[in-house]
């Protein structure tokens, strides 16, 4: 497993006797697992509150997404950077705090801005924002975030290339960052896998690589981060959290490493979408 403080940072699941909406669920059963590395069928059934082939169908899915490893009986845990990256994974989880997170980063972009947005989900769920935010220039290095703007009047799309990650559904690796390069944009807006009060992270070399290149061409820097990614570390460190101009994140957040935060940066909590 890498470095990635996922299983010690997070909190012991509790058992849920009625049954939870399926992400919900899904993300319930991960996180039980990763936290006791194995789980019989019948031990998740208990802990969601439905039948044993409601919870074998989630098990295949979570399987098929390379979340966990499947065997007769039950389930076991995959190292979490495996299934961290993976963007089918990461388009399911905490999907309203991301929205919020969106939200409240939407009201820093003005009309008339170019602005550049990475491949995570937070910043999809922005791109779907700001489709009526035009005139706008868009640099992206994310497929999705491209279909998104693709076609909209008054807008500037600009794609970066690279080498084309499955995994991420983007482009990245060395030929990604040097178009970077070339670029200035006016805000650049991006997410990453974890951060405590000093530093975010990253459990990917060539992930980080990317991010610092757009860091590098913003006047402005916005880190978007759901609350869970917080208190933790990965393998990489990416920048100091002094680099950025804002902080948005969800009212999950802690008291306490919110008021660690605001002492580095302007921090925008995001309550619940509307």
């Amino acid at each position: 497993m890498t470095a990635t403080g996922a299983p010690g940072g997070r909190t012991h699941p509790q058992a849920h006797p009625q049954a939870r909406p399926q992400d919900a669920r899904r993300q319930l059963i991960t996180e039980y697992v990763l936290e006791h590395a194995t789980a019989t069928a019948a031990e998740l059934a208990g802990l969601t509150g439905v039948s044993l082939m409601t919870v074998h169908r989630d098990l295949d899915e979570l399987a098929r997404l390379g979340v966990l490893r499947k065997f007769r009986g039950g389930v076991s845990a995959l190292p979490s950077s495996v299934f961290e990256s993976s963007l089918d994974y990461r388009l399911g989880v905490n999907r309203a705090e991301k929205e919020a997170v969106a939200a409240a980063a939407a009201e820093l972009v003005e009309p008339g801005m170019s602005v550049m947005l990475d491949d995570s989900t937070t910043a999809l769920a922005l791109a779907r924002l700001l489709v009526d935010a035009a005139p706008l220039t868009v640099v992206t290095n994310a497929r999705r975030v491209l279909e998104v703007f693709a076609g909209v009047p008054r807008t500037r799309l600009i794609g970066l290339g690279g080498e084309y990650s499955h995994t991420h559904d983007s482009f990245l690796g060395v030929p990604c960052a040097e178009a970077i390069g070339g670029l200035s944009v006016d805000m650049v807006l991006v997410s990453t896998s974890a951060m405590d009060a000093r530093t975010t992270y990253h459990q990917e070399q060539d992930v980080v690589l990317v991010k610092r290149a757009m860091l590098a061409a913003g006047s402005r820097k916005v880190l978007l981060m759901d609350a869970s990614k917080t208190r933790r570390t990965a393998l990489h460190r990416l920048c100091p959290m002094d680099d950025f101009d804002h902080l948005v994140v969800d009212d999950g957040i802690e008291a306490e490493l919110l008021g660690e935060l605001r002492e580095r940066v302007d921090v925008r909590v995001a309550g619940p979408a509307s």
